[in-house]
């Protein structure tokens, strides 16, 4: 096993693909964290599918096969999603899930089509934007990898910054709002690093599925602890490993993919959070319920032999 390891860490290529994929995970799992307790997990999706159209603008305003550029024209996309999305909860009646849902429908509905025309175009077939569907890792570089330390480094910072804030709006946006906290920019925030976090991901594991990255390591570090400051820690430590495992499959298997890998390396290490963690593991609940049980029939037994215990003894007495 370590010999395979060293055999793969030996290929300098393959080590930037795995320091990528670290710091992708390690940063999607730190802002994911707050996207999930805020109960607004469809939009990591929505954003992701919103890129699209990006990248597809992006590539048809200069007909460049620019990572660069391509990521810029995701961002922009991901932003204006994001404004989208609170236009339509503020000026009519839908709520902020079905304005999602409708965001990410036509956004990425905008980008197959404009997908479609690109690759039946004349540069269509060397354009290359149907990797971003589901991600290339391998392509990734020495220049992609300082772009994701920078977006780690980003979100670190401002997390570290704003995590009380961050904290008090996650859990109750009424209380920061009434401490005089100016929620509307707070929130906004969160969705600009969240924006960020995906673009940076695209790359790797593609718009389909980046936004399992956000999710799935806060999902299964929130099975292990109630604190929230323990809980960004260990999504961020979840989301590395997935990188990790999910690069270093991908090598050893010729033809496997390393995003999927990484997002499938996520889901396992929430599997087994959600069945072994101490307090809010299957196996721990199951076991506390049984042990009540034996409790409260042990409990029954006893009051019972009382009961018959007392009865006996008048029975006695009358006699």
């Amino acid at each position: 096993m370590w010999n395979w390891i060293v055999a793969i860490l030996s290929d300098p290529n393959t080590r930037w693909i795995l320091l990528g994929c670290l710091l992708l995970g390690f940063s999607s799992g730190i802002i994911g964290s707050f996207t999930f307790l805020r109960k607004q997990s469809l939009m990591g999706d929505t954003l992701a599918h919103a890129a699209l159209p990006g990248i597809c603008i992006a590539f048809m305003l200069t007909e460049t096969k620019s990572v660069g550029l391509f990521l810029f024209g995701a961002l922009v996309a991901g932003i204006v999603a994001t404004f989208g999305i609170s236009w339509i909860t503020r000026y009519s009646r839908i709520k902020q899930d079905a304005a999602m849902g409708i965001v990410l429908t036509v956004f990425f509905g905008v980008g197959v089509v404009m997908l479609t025309r690109i690759q039946h175009g004349a540069s269509g077939s060397q354009s290359g934007l149907d990797k971003y569907l589901f991600g290339q890792a391998a392509s990734m570089v020495m220049t992609d990898v300082y772009v994701m330390g920078g977006v780690c480094l980003v979100l670190l910072i401002a997390c570290l910054a704003w995590f009380k804030e961050f904290k008090l709006v996650s859990f109750d946006p009424g209380f920061a709002r009434g401490m005089g906290l100016p929620v509307a920019m707070l929130e906004q925030l969160i969705l600009l690093l969240t924006v960020i976090a995906v673009v940076a991901g695209i790359q790797a594991v593609g718009v389909v599925l980046v936004a399992a990255l956000l999710v799935t390591p806060a999902a299964a570090a929130r099975c292990w602890t109630d604190s929230l400051a323990l809980m960004v820690v260990l999504a961020g430590i979840f989301g590395a490993l997935s990188g990790a495992t999910g690069t270093i499959f991908s090598t050893l298997v010729p033809n496997l993919p390393t995003g999927p890998v990484t997002v499938l390396a996520a889901t396992v290490l929430f599997a087994g959070s959600a069945l072994l963690a101490p307090r809010r593991g299957l196996l721990a609940r199951r076991l506390r319920s049984i042990q009540a049980k034996s409790a409260y029939m042990r409990e029954e037994r006893a009051t019972l032999q009382t009961l018959a215990t007392q009865r006996n003894q008048q029975e006695r007495g009358e006699m």
